[in-house]
């Protein structure tokens, strides 16, 4: 854990006013459907800090900051790959082409996604759902 969780002006100070946006809302979108433990973490080698959703030691996705980036991060076990494919054709070409390209080991496929934007945040939801039914209605 970090020994000081940053700012927001420290945040938009590390993403960029817009990234830092785009971060906020993503939260905030994970808030609304989950209620999750958060923990701050450094983000080692390649980020700045990784800030991680969970419950009962297991988490459901992972955000990173560091320079001018933003990283979403979902690692899908077996039988969460499974119900990747069953919505693939409800999901958009971009999410699926990341989705394939990521790599798998021994306990999971590990995707990672770098949003600029809010636009793929839906389907984000939808591939959180899949590791965990939303507890909060909205």
């Amino acid at each position: 854990m970090l020994e000081a969780i940053p700012s927001a002006a420290v945040m938009a100070e590390l993403l960029g006013q817009s990234l830092f946006e785009v971060w906020r809302a993503l939260c905030a979108a994970i808030d609304v459907n989950y209620d999750l433990e958060r923990v701050w973490n450094s983000g080692g080698k390649n980020w700045t800090y990784e800030y991680k959703y969970r419950r009962g030691g297991k988490t459901l996705c992972c955000l990173y900051a560091k320079r001018n980036c933003i990283g979403f991060m979902v690692i899908f076990g077996r039988e969460e790959r499974t119900k990747f494919e069953e919505i693939r054709g409800t999901l958009s070409h971009d999410i699926c082409r990341q989705y394939d390209a990521a790599k798998t080991y021994h306990d999971g496929k590990w995707v990672m996604f770098e949003p600029t934007d809010c636009a793929g945040f839906d389907d984000y939801m939808k591939l959180l759902a899949i590791k965990r039914k939303p507890n909060r209605s909205k």
